[in-house]
């Protein structure tokens, strides 16, 4: 509704532009777009623009010379514009009437779990790619911001109209899986009373003596005497399909459920069907093009011509493929399933493969906008401020089941998605349990929760449900418009968010709305002696409350109707 308003004006604006131009003997061929603004403070008016400030090179005149011819020529629809003020150097400010903005009210209360979303998206297919941690442990706080990251970001693509499918890609070869099984040998052979070393690098978590113990629980001394190749491979096969069941248990607490999991070791394995592995015909393809050549007894991948800084080993000189090769031929096969965007999750220790994999995206054939790549700062833990000792293969670290255990999978989710991904994000585990304005993902949960119980002590007086046949004309108080407008914004909130990959947007709204009704609620009764004032604030109330449980499921986060 406020977009097609903005649309409006800005079609208004470029008419009124060319008037103006015509009538002043200036240039009118290249009549820029209007870009909008919302000011902080009311009476700079509801929307603003700069619109005159691009025109002064071309017209010859100062920018506030041009705002007012241009506002003198304007014609705007009484209903919804009120009045166009110019202030400062030449800033166009639009009052948007009190009439169109009740009117949002309905539009909610008609649209229900719709309102907010839009079909931009529609017929284009997105694959999401995240969390994707290695099985060798299991997930730790950061794979945990991934989750919510990845998981709220196709929530926000399907909700403007894209299909998303969601992927996690399960590194079940090469170097750390070798590393897995040699860790648990040596346990295994340790806890059966064998003096033998720790493997230098080995993963050293407490989960590594507990898998150990598992094996001999089930299989007992079998494997002591047997070939270390053969039981490596044995060891880590075990351990894989281990963590990886206590991965995806993490991930069902943690509401994240993905459409597909694709297994690296997919990418070596030759199918009946084919005469070539995934890989294989990778390289084929490249070959082919004239981007692979042989140096040392390697086969490189000629990445600088698609702007890296240097070309890249595939194929190393012992014939192993690089893991660099397998990440081609993993994106090769994703597009092949005709994904329209390919998005990609990673942590931020993966900055170095970002241009060379979409350098290999292209050579593949693809434009490099199709894929595009999300990297996900350190999650800092603390507690009451302090922070909590992390380290990784030492094998001290917080799981995600841990912090899931005692904060809950609504406070994690909410707090993981409160800063942008590049940005570092603290994480204390006291303010997520707190039930206070502290914790935000309470704050705004309590605020859904008090509008719950307001229509039901609507409903107990009477008042069966909110109606749209409301008169909203009573709805006067300025906190009344400032929730009007949020609820305008929601739509546009839900598209920049999806649209820019940035989940965080729709948890900033939130805080703001919550705030303005926490402040509403403590001040007004949405009940009273004025039944027709009642019946026009508990529209209200049912609209932010539907606008706020809606964007909680967005974020995968529930919105209680009693806490």
């Amino acid at each position: 509704m406020l977009n097609r308003l903005k649309d409006d004006l800005s079609e208004a604006f470029k008419v009124a532009i060319r008037e103006v131009a015509e009538a002043g003997g200036w240039p009118s061929a290249e009549v820029p777009e209007v870009p909008w603004d919302y000011p902080s403070e009311s009476s700079f008016g509801d929307l603003s623009t700069t619109v005159a400030f691009s025109l002064t090179k071309q017209a010859r005149r100062s920018s506030r010379e041009i705002a007012g011819a241009i506002a003198q020529r304007l014609a705007l629809d009484p209903s919804a514009v009120e009045r166009i003020e110019v202030a400062g150097a030449g800033y166009l400010n639009v009052f948007i009437t009190k009439s169109w903005w009740r009117q949002v009210i309905g539009e909610v209360l008609r649209a229900g779990a719709l309102y907010g979303r839009a079909r931009v998206g529609e017929g284009k297919k997105v694959q999401v790619e995240f969390v994707s941690a290695n099985p060798t442990g299991p997930l730790h706080v950061g794979h945990g911001r991934g989750a919510a990251l990845g998981d709220a970001l196709a929530n926000l693509l399907q909700a403007v109209g894209f299909k998303v499918e969601r992927e996690y890609y399960v590194n079940d070869a090469g170097t750390q899986m070798e590393i897995l099984g040699r860790s648990i040998l040596a346990r295994y052979q340790q806890l059966l009373g064998c003096d033998v070393p720790f493997p230098e690098g080995g993963y050293q978590g407490d989960y590594i003596t507990g898998l150990a113990r598992e094996v001999i629980q089930r299989e007992g001394d079998q494997f002591l005497n047997q070939d270390e190749g053969k039981m490596v491979l044995t060891f880590a096969a075990f351990a894989a399909e281990e963590i990886l069941k206590g991965i995806r248990t993490d991930l069902d607490a943690f509401g994240v459920q993905f459409d597909r999991w694709f297994e690296e070791s997919t990418l070596y394995r030759r199918p009946p069907e084919r005469n070539q592995t995934l890989l294989e015909e990778a390289i084929a393809f490249l070959k082919e093009k004239g981007f692979i050549y042989e140096e040392e007894g390697a086969l490189w991948f000629r990445s600088t011509a698609f702007g890296d800084d240097k070309d890249r080993v595939l194929i190393r000189s012992s014939g192993e493929p690089t893991y660099y090769a397998s990440d081609i031929a993993y994106h090769m096969e994703k597009f092949r399933r005709g994904y329209d965007l390919v998005i990609d999750i990673w942590g931020h220790d993966h900055h170095g493969y970002v241009q060379r994999v979409k350098a290999a995206v292209q050579a593949l054939g693809y434009p490099p906008e199709a894929l595009q790549i999300l990297l996900i700062q350190l999650v800092n833990l603390l507690r009451g401020g302090r922070p909590v000792a992390m380290s990784t293969r030492a094998g001290e670290f917080v799981t995600l089941k841990e912090v899931l255990d005692e904060v809950g999978k609504d406070a994690a989710r909410f707090i993981f998605l409160t800063r942008r991904a590049e940005a570092p994000l603290d994480f204390d585990l006291e303010v997520a349990k707190a039930q206070s304005e502290e914790n935000p993902v309470y704050y705004v949960q309590y605020a859904y929760a008090r509008l719950s119980s307001v229509l039901r002590e609507a409903e107990k007086a009477g008042f069966q449900a909110p109606s749209l046949d409301a008169d909203l004309s009573l709805l006067k108080l300025p906190e009344e418009f400032s929730l009007m407008k949020q609820l305008a914004l929601y739509p546009e909130v839900i598209l920049g968010a999806a649209l820019a990959f940035e989940p965080h947007r729709l948890t900033a709204y939130l805080q703001e709305v919550a705030g303005q009704l926490h402040s509403y609620y403590r001040r007004y009764r949405f009940i009273s002696q004025d039944s027709n004032l009642s019946w026009a604030r508990l529209a209200l109330a049912e609209a932010v409350r539907s606008v706020i449980g809606d964007a909680l499921s967005i974020l995968g986060v529930a919105a209680p109707e009693r806490m």
